[in-house]
């Protein structure tokens, strides 16, 4: 035998070949099995809705955004399930409790009260003047948000 086989022992490459090989495929299955158990199944859906919003006016001369559901889910219109916004600004929901949920073939309208934007189901919520939501030949972007996947609903621009 010479020096230079003597060091060479092949006898045990198979074997831990064996064991490295066995120890990779439990920690595949480990964390198959981790992802089932721990809920690492597919994000939350938001609702699939149509809406359409268009300018409309409210009261005398004031111009304000109508919004109307043309088909899909029901959106939830709750500040925990939803949020709206107008140009960037927080729209407040004036629902009541019995009716939080926008389905098809219903309309709401969004207003301007003293600088504040509000979304209700009826076209004249207040006895207080409203303003126009934006001056005419300028445009508003209305976003829909579902908050729970935090995905858009509705992204719209209204031209006045």
């Amino acid at each position: 035998m010479s020096k230079a086989n003597q060091f060479l022992n092949e006898d045990a490459v198979s074997p831990v070949i064996g064991v490295i090989l066995m120890v990779a495929i439990t920690v595949i299955l480990a964390a198959v099995i981790a992802a089932f158990v721990f809920g690492m199944g597919p994000p939350e859906q938001a609702p699939q809705a149509s809406l359409r919003a268009s300018a409309d006016t409210i009261e005398t001369g004031i111009e304000g955004i109508k919004l109307e559901h043309q088909g899909g889910d029901a959106v939830v219109l709750t500040s925990a399930r939803t949020t709206v916004t107008l140009d960037g600004k927080s729209v407040s929901l004036l629902l009541d409790e019995t009716n939080q949920s926008f389905d098809a073939g219903e309309i709401m309208y969004v207003f301007n009260d003293s600088g504040s934007f509000y979304l209700d189901n009826f076209k004249n919520t207040t006895n207080s003047p409203l303003d126009d939501v934006v001056s005419a030949g300028e445009t508003a972007n209305l976003k829909i948000i579902d908050v729970s996947s935090q995905q858009l609903i509705a992204d719209m621009d209204v031209r006045f």
